[in-house]
C-alpha cells in the first residue's frame, strides 16, 4: 500500500470567511495542506498534461481588445512548477485564452518560450495549432489549411507536440463531414511528427457547434475515426472535451493502438483516468490539472504503486472543485484557474489578459475557496487565507 498523503491533514486554527448559497457570510476551519511529495521518478502508469494559463504583465493594458502583454517570468515559472510534479504542459490552448484574449503574436512567443523551457527541464510540451493568426471572420478552406499549416510548421520547428485545435474558421466554413476529412487529411499528410487531434465541445466554445460535421456526437465521431484510420501513424492521440463520459468511452474503445485518448473532461476525469472493467483508461490533458498538479501527481503516483483506492481517495474530492471552476458558462473557467494560481502564490495578482478576471462573481470564487480547502488544493493554506481575506476586504466585506 502507498503512503496516504491526506492522513496528516488537520485544522490550522484559522477560520475562512465564506459566502454561502444565500449570500450570507459564514466561516469554516482552514485545513492544512496534504503531504504531497514530488515524484522521485517519472510518472509511469498515466501521461498527464496540464493545460496552463498565462499571467499578464501587471503594468499592461489588461482590458478587452488590447494585445496580450505577458509577465514572462511568472508565466514560465508556472510551467516549471507543473513540470516539477511530473506533468507535461499543454500550452497555447484554450486555457491560455486562445480566442479569448491571447493574440497571434503572443501565442507564437508563448509556444517558443514554453518549448524552450520544456527542453531545459527535460519535460514534455504539447502546443495548440489553430487558424487564429488570421483575424478575418470567414476564410475559404484553402485559407484555413494554410493558416493551420503555418502554425503546425512553427510548432514542429520548436520540438513541441502539435495539437490540432478545433478551428472556429473551419466550423463556419465546412459544409459537411467531407470538408473536415479534406482539411485534416491534408494537414496529417504534411505533418512531420505525430499530432494530437483536439475535439472541443460547444460548452467550451459555442462557435464550435457541429464540429466534425454533425451536432450528434456519434456521427461526428465517425468522421473523426475515419480521419485517424486514414492516417494511423500521424495521430498519436485525441484530446476529447465534450463533458460526456460515455461519449469519450465509446470513442476511446474505437481508437487504434497507435492513438491515446487524452481526457479533456473536467467534470468526470477521475473515473475516466482509472481503469474500467474492460481494462481501458484515458490519459489526461486537462485545464483542471493546471491548478491540481500536486493532487494529480500524488494520485498517479498511487496508481504507479497499484493502489487504485488511494488514487480515488486523493483525486475524487477534487472533482467537485473542478466542476465549480468549469461551471456554466464553462468558457469562463480560466478565471477560476488564474484565481487559484494567485491564491497559491504563483502570481502577484489575479489579473488576466483581456480583463477576464472579472468574468466570475465573488460568491462563485468563494465556493472555489471552500472546495479547494476541502480537497487539499490550497498549496500554502495560510498564505491563501491571507490573500482571500484581502480580496474580501477590498470589496468591503467584513468579518461574519
Amino acid at each position: 500500500m502507498s503512503t496516504d498523503p491526506l492522513s496528516t491533514r488537520s485544522e490550522t486554527g484559522l477560520q475562512l470567511r465564506l459566502i454561502d448559497a444565500d449570500r450570507q457570510l459564514v466561516t469554516a476551519p482552514l485545513l492544512s495542506a496534504p503531504d504531497f511529495r514530488r515524484p522521485e521518478q517519472p510518472l509511469s502508469s498515466r501521461t498527464l498534461f496540464a493545460a496552463a494559463h498565462v499571467v499578464p504583465d501587471p503594468l499592461s493594458e489588461t482590458v478587452p481588445g488590447e494585445p496580450a502583454e505577458l509577465d514572462w517570468d511568472a508565466t514560465l515559472n508556472y510551467r516549471r512548477q507543473l513540470f516539477s510534479w511530473g506533468l507535461g504542459v499543454a500550452d497555447a490552448m484554450d486555457t491560455a485564452q486562445r480566442n479569448m484574449g491571447l493574440d497571434a503574436e503572443a501565442t507564437r512567443e508563448l509556444i517558443a518560450r514554453s518549448a524552450a523551457v520544456a527542453k531545459e527541464e527535460g519535460a514534455s510540451v504539447a502546443v495548440g495549432v489553430n487558424t487564429d493568426a488570421r483575424t478575418e471572420q470567414d476564410l475559404t478552406l484553402d485559407e484555413i489549411e494554410a493558416a493551420y499549416q503555418g502554425q503546425l510548421s512553427f510548432a514542429e520547428s520548436r520540438g513541441a507536440i502539435p495539437v490540432l485545435m478545433a478551428s472556429r474558421h473551419l466550423a463556419r466554413a465546412a459544409r459537411d463531414a467531407e470538408d473536415y476529412r479534406r482539411i485534416y487529411g491534408s494537414l496529417l499528410q504534411q505533418a512531420q511528427t505525430p499530432v494530437i487531434i483536439h475535439w472541443l465541445g460547444e460548452a467550451f466554445d459555442p462557435q464550435l457547434r457541429g464540429y466534425f460535421g454533425s451536432t450528434d456526437w456519434r456521427q461526428a465521431a465517425e468522421t473523426l475515426i475515419s480521419i485517424i484510420e486514414a492516417h494511423p501513424q500521424k495521430v498519436s492521440g485525441v484530446k476529447m472535451s465534450l463533458l460526456d463520459a460515455e461519449a469519450e468511452k465509446a470513442v476511446r474503445a474505437r481508437l487504434p493502438e497507435t492513438a491515446t485518448m487524452f481526457t479533456g473532461d473536467d467534470f468526470n476525469y477521475v473515473g475516466l483516468i482509472d481503469t474500467d472493467d474492460d481494462g481501458r483508461y484515458s490519459d489526461a490533458l486537462l485545464g483542471a490539472f493546471s491548478v491540481l498538479a500536486p493532487n494529480a501527481s500524488a494520485a498517479v503516483q498511487a496508481l504507479d504503486a497499484g493502489d487504485h483506492d488511494l488514487y480515488r481517495r486523493i483525486l475524487l474530492p477534487t472533482q467537485e472543485l473542478s466542476r465549480q471552476v468549469f461551471a456554466v458558462p464553462t468558457f469562463y473557467y480560466k478565471t477560476g484557474v488564474a484565481f487559484l494560481s494567485w491564491l497559491n502564490g504563483h502570481q502577484a495578482s489575479p489579473a488576466m489578459v483581456g480583463g477576464l478576471h472579472a468574468a466570475r462573481s465573488l460568491p462563485h470564487l468563494s465556493r472555489i475557496v471552500e472546495l479547494a480547502n476541502d480537497c487539499g488544493a490550497l498549496e500554502k493554506p495560510e498564505f491563501a487565507h491571507a490573500r482571500w481575506h484581502q480580496l474580501l476586504d477590498l470589496h468591503g466585506i467584513g468579518g461574519a
